[in-house]
């Protein structure tokens, strides 16, 4: 059978500073997720990362019986928790610049971009060859590693895949192998000239 993994990114908040931390979403963020409830397929399973901002962007979509899942949780920041990138930027440069360059980094003591990419393929390799649709709403640093293992890229391209806030990563499996499905746009045909 053939597993269809739709990853919804968090709606995220709309300041401007990159904070560590598990905000809840503000207004503006929340009315985003709320338009963007009609856009997903339906699916059989559907998970959430346990913070606030993937549950509250599940709840803004109107999903009933969400199951939140510990291995979709966000990069564990340690020490860096709660800060922003330019807070962490004044006060351990070297620091930062390891954590963004070597996979395997944490100067936070917290996780490494190798261990999040290691748990989250645990999880995908974990998901039944029945389960069929999927959604799950995840952190961005959730959806970078599933699209570095589903192309069995090095874990140095973790930092090269940009996902905004509600964007989709879309994934198919069959038989232990994934694939990093493009989504398609929805055309209608064109009016006579």
């Amino acid at each position: 059978m053939t597993v269809r993994l739709t990853l919804l990114c968090a709606a995220a908040r709309t300041e401007r500073a990159v904070r560590f931390a598990d905000d809840a979403l503000d207004e503006r963020a929340l009315r985003r997720a709320e338009a963007a409830a009609g856009t997903l397929p339906q699916a059989g399973i559907v998970f959430t990362a346990p913070s606030r901002r993937c549950t509250g962007t599940a709840e803004a979509l109107g999903w009933d019986a969400v199951t939140a899942q510990p291995a979709l949780r966000d990069l564990d920041m340690g020490s860096w928790s709660g800060r922003t990138l330019d807070e962490i930027a004044a006060t351990d440069a070297s620091g930062l610049a390891s954590w963004l360059t070597d996979p395997q980094a944490a100067p936070h003591g917290g996780e490494s971009v190798e261990q999040i990419c290691d748990r989250v393929a645990a999880w995908l390799d974990a998901l039944p060859s029945d389960a069929g649709r999927v959604l799950a709403v995840v952190e961005q640093a959730v959806a970078r590693a599933t699209v570095v293992n589903a192309l069995g890229a090095p874990h140095q391209a973790f930092w090269r895949i940009d996902v905004p806030p509600l964007s989709t990563v879309e994934l198919t499996a069959r038989n232990g192998r994934w694939n990093l499905r493009m989504a398609e746009l929805p055309l209608s045909p064109r009016p006579p000239a």
